[in-house]
This record gives C-alpha cells, sequence and structure tokens, in this order.
C-alpha cells in the first residue's frame, strides 16, 4: 500500500520518541510504501486535490534516519491511506487542511483520523461530552465566572482550548497575586474562550496517556510524571514517562468512549487521565506509542498498523 503521513518538517521530529517514525517504520518493515508531505504540500487546483509527497526509506540512524527516493505529486487514486500526523496548534491553517483532506477523503481516499472528526472534537472541549468522567470545568472568557468558579475550588488548572504539549497551562488559587495577570493573559481580556478545571493533586502519580486503536485501549498506558516543582506531566515540558498496566478506572472510561470515537473515524486517539478523571481526548497526533514500546515491549505500533490494514482492505472490498 501506499501510505501518506501528513506531518511537521521531517527535519524537526526526534525519532527517539517520536509514533509517527515508529508507524512509519512498522509499516515499511510490512511492505508498504512510505511518503510524506506537509501542510503546505496540499493543495486543490481545478477541482481536484494534489498532494506534492516525497518517498522515504527509513533507517534507525539518528543523524540520516532517512532517504529520499522519490519525489512528484501524489492524487488520491495513487493512495490507499493518508495519517494526519501534523502537531497542533489547532489554527486555521490547521482547519484549512482538514478542508482538504475532506475534498481527498470525498475522492475515494481513506484519511486517518477522519477530518471531519478531529475539527469536532476540540482536545480540550470535547471532554464535556463524557461529564460523568470528568472533574469540576468551566469553560469560558467570562472573567468574574472565571474568578468565582477559582474561588469556589479553590485550585485550579488554567489553560487554552487550542495548546498542546502543556504550552500556557497555569496552576493557581484564589490568592494567587498574578491570578488577574493569568486570567487577563490567557482570555486576552475576555476575548478568548478558555477552560478551568479543579486542580487534581494525584497528577503526582501522572498525567496517564491511554491510547485507543480503533476503539480498543492499549494494555498499557505512558504516566507523565512531573518532575521537580513542575506541576505539569507533560513529556514536552519536562516529565518523565512511565509505563503502567491500565487500571479498571481507565478501562471504564476507554471502554465508554471506544465505539463512538471508532464509529467516527478516529482510529488513534490519545485519552489523558489524572486520578480517574478524563482531562483531554487528543485526536490530532497522538503520542507515546514509542514510549510504551521501548518500555514493555508491546508492539503498539503493529496494533495500530494491523488496525489500519483492516479499514483499508474494507474499503476496497
Amino acid at each position: 500500500m501506499n501510505l501518506l503521513f501528513v506531518l511537521d518538517p521531517l527535519e524537526t521530529l526526534k525519532i527517539e520518541k517520536d509514533t509517527s517514525y515508529v508507524m512509519m517504520r512498522e509499516a515499511q518493515r510490512r511492505g508498504h510504501q512510505i511518503w510524506v508531505t506537509t501542510q503546505r504540500g496540499i493543495r486543490s487546483a481545478a477541482g481536484r486535490v494534489a498532494v506534492r509527497a516525497q518517498q522515504l526509506l527509513l533507517d534507525e540512524m539518528p543523524n540520516a534516519w532517512y532517504e529520499v527516493v522519490a519525489s512528484q505529486d501524489l492524487f488520491a487514486s495513487d493512495i490507499d491511506g493518508v495519517l494526519m500526523r501534523k502537531d497542533p496548534p489547532f489554527d486555521m491553517e490547521y482547519i484549512y487542511t482538514t478542508y482538504l483532506l475532506e475534498s481527498l477523503e470525498q475522492e475515494g481516499c481513506r484519511v486517518f483520523n477522519r477530518p471531519k472528526s478531529i475539527r469536532d472534537f476540540n482536545e480540550k472541549l470535547s471532554i464535556t461530552k463524557y461529564p460523568q468522567f470528568i472533574s469540576p470545568t468551566l469553560v469560558t472568557a467570562d472573567k468574574a465566572l472565571i474568578h468565582d468558579f477559582i474561588v469556589e475550588q479553590n485550585e485550579v488548572v488554567l489553560k487554552p482550548l487550542d495548546g498542546m504539549g502543556g504550552s500556557s497551562v497555569f496552576r493557581s488559587r484564589p490568592n494567587d497575586p498574578n491570578l488577574g495577570v493569568i486570567i487577563e493573559t490567557l482570555t486576552q481580556l475576555g476575548q478568548r474562550t478558555i477552560m478551568v478545571q479543579k486542580f487534581i493533586p494525584e497528577i503526582s502519580d501522572g498525567d496517564k496517556r491511554v491510547l485507543l486503536i480503533d476503539g480498543e485501549p492499549a494494555p498499557y498506558s505512558l504516566a507523565r510524571i512531573p518532575q521537580g516543582a513542575d506541576h505539569r506531566g507533560n513529556l514536552a515540558a519536562g516529565g518523565r514517562g512511565v509505563a503502567m498496566l491500565l487500571t479498571d478506572r481507565e478501562k471504564e472510561i476507554a471502554t465508554a468512549l471506544g465505539h463512538e470515537l471508532s464509529a467516527r473515524g478516529l482510529l488513534l486517539v490519545g485519552l489523558d487521565i489524572i486520578g480517574g478523571y478524563l482531562t483531554e481526548i487528543n485526536v490530532t497526533s497522538p503520542t507515546c506509542m514509542r514510549e510504551i514500546q521501548d518500555q514493555t515491549g508491546c508492539d503498539v505500533p503493529g496494533i495500530f498498523i494491523d488496525a489500519l490494514e483492516k479499514h483499508i482492505l474494507q474499503k476496497d472490498r
């Protein structure tokens, strides 16, 4: 099969922990052809979507981990499956790319995750669809409502709705002398909607990333454990990743969400769970496959490529 990965620039990938890399490596091992592009490589002209792509051969060498063996335009008929793996921010350029990928989908190409569902499931806001699994949460741009909520909950986390990797995530209390500035900055003086959640002290045990593959949870989570005085467990913010077997609560949440997410064309989803509470539903470019595989030997990339092949072959029948 010809598989097209929509990625950030190749030179920015850190293959020692990159999930897209282990996906590509496993697909290549099975004999599939690996093509890559960026957002800028996708265009629509004369009612047809074209993708300027490079075909890669992968190696494990850190400084020369791929070789470009071809460069050409691809069309829907040339591609068996597209994997949208561009990292956020989820800005208007990201949305424009999902529209182009949706057109490619309408021309007969399978796209994972499904572009419409990527747009529908804001990674922060979508947890409100499942109130039985979340901690007290407020979504608003109203300064007074935010302040009242913080007084009520005593300790909270405030974050934008379009970030990733722990960027611009603040922990605060009612008596925080910087609270007013934090609220003004995040809401852009009341013009930008944010999320405020009751602080979950079990973050000290890790922000658990549970991977759903075609609606089924991988057997291990990756607990991103904060280091030092930083309250954030995100690996990008310096957290330490430790693979752990799923708890009963994590299985409960994964099972409750899995069928719906799979039915919406979300083949790979990363659920973030802290202290038994669902905090995010990651649908853009979920990570942590490599860390889980390296620490446990569990072939999560293989499970994913199995599911990908199944969906593509079903379409061809």
